[in-house]
């Protein structure tokens, strides 16, 4: 008897697959759904993140904020004023995408910063800021009192020299109307500018050379390559200084030379003063220091 042949099964029907004919708009859709899921997503994080920038463990307060610490002349708590500025827009976050821009602006807008080196966050809720801070090298006499400067002319806060602490500095005399700029600018004056890159020189040899005063030797209305300066010692002696450091006056020694001379001459004669009281010293000779007697009283401190 013959064996019946099974029919061979019909192969499985292989699922459609749709195939486009423009393979852009597939890439266009999957593009619109990503911006669908990220807009929302964004939505829904703009209506959160004032919740979420306040939450305790996110909040920067003074107390974790670290700077460079400041020299013994601030008396100013400078981190705590900059921190308190940025707090009357809102509590401050770690979280905050500008919080190191916002960090940089305010300490950089502080009178007594000359340079924030870096801003850097600290997790959880820290930031350390590097700091580089002005240093005080003249008073200017006006009436009412003395202000404070640094070596670039830029005006400092008076609030942290008490009378006698302003009275150590080099002293820029004969300046009694004049207005102040703001704290944290730099005088317009060109003289006042020029006479304290000269007391930055002076300062750490002021005391030792016993130097009271400095005065502009030059006529007002002279350009800032011209302005000259007088130094006065607390007995007296006059001492014609010349161009100040930011000039480069024909036949003058530069400025350290000059400096370099008056050390020698006080460390020759333990003293500035002439043998019979006052005297002028003239550094503005090419070489060494001209001495000659000199008739003056002793100026008022």
């Amino acid at each position: 008897m013959k064996r019946r042949e099974e029919p061979a099964p019909k192969p499985l029907p292989t699922p459609a697959v749709a195939k486009s004919k423009n393979p852009r708009a597939w890439l266009i859709a999957a593009s619109l759904l990503l911006v669908a899921i990220g807009s929302g997503a964004y939505a829904v994080w703009r209506s959160v993140r004032p919740q979420v920038l306040a939450l305790p463990q996110y909040v920067i307060t003074a107390e974790n904020v670290t700077v460079t610490p400041p020299p013994k002349w601030i008396r100013s708590d400078v981190k705590s004023e900059v921190v308190r500025d940025l707090n009357q827009a809102g509590p401050l976050s770690v979280l905050d995408e500008d919080l190191g821009e916002r960090f940089y602006e305010a300490f950089a807008a502080h009178p007594w910063v000359a340079k924030v080196e870096r801003v850097l966050k600290r997790p959880p809720a820290g930031v350390e800021v590097t700091l580089v801070y002005r240093r005080p090298v003249l008073m200017v006499q006006v009436t009412g009192g003395l202000l404070p400067l640094d070596a670039e002319g830029v005006q400092l806060p008076t609030a942290d020299f008490s009378p006698l602490e302003a009275r150590r500095y080099p002293r820029l005399s004969e300046f009694g109307a004049a207005m102040p700029p703001p704290a944290g600018t730099r005088w317009t004056d060109a003289r006042v500018v020029a006479a304290a890159a000269l007391a930055a020189l002076l300062i750490d040899s002021w005391d030792e050379l016993g130097l009271h005063h400095l005065a502009v030797a030059s006529d007002p209305s002279a350009s800032a390559g011209q302005i000259e300066f007088d130094l006065f010692t607390q007995a007296g002696t006059r001492i014609a200084w010349g161009a100040a450091p930011t000039a480069k006056p024909e036949g003058q020694a530069a400025a350290t030379d000059k400096l370099s001379r008056l050390r020698r001459y006080h460390a020759e004669h333990n003293t500035l003063e002439g043998s019979r009281g006052p005297q002028v010293l003239d550094l503005r000779t090419p070489h060494g220091v001209e001495a000659s007697p000199r008739t003056a009283r002793r100026p008022n401190k």
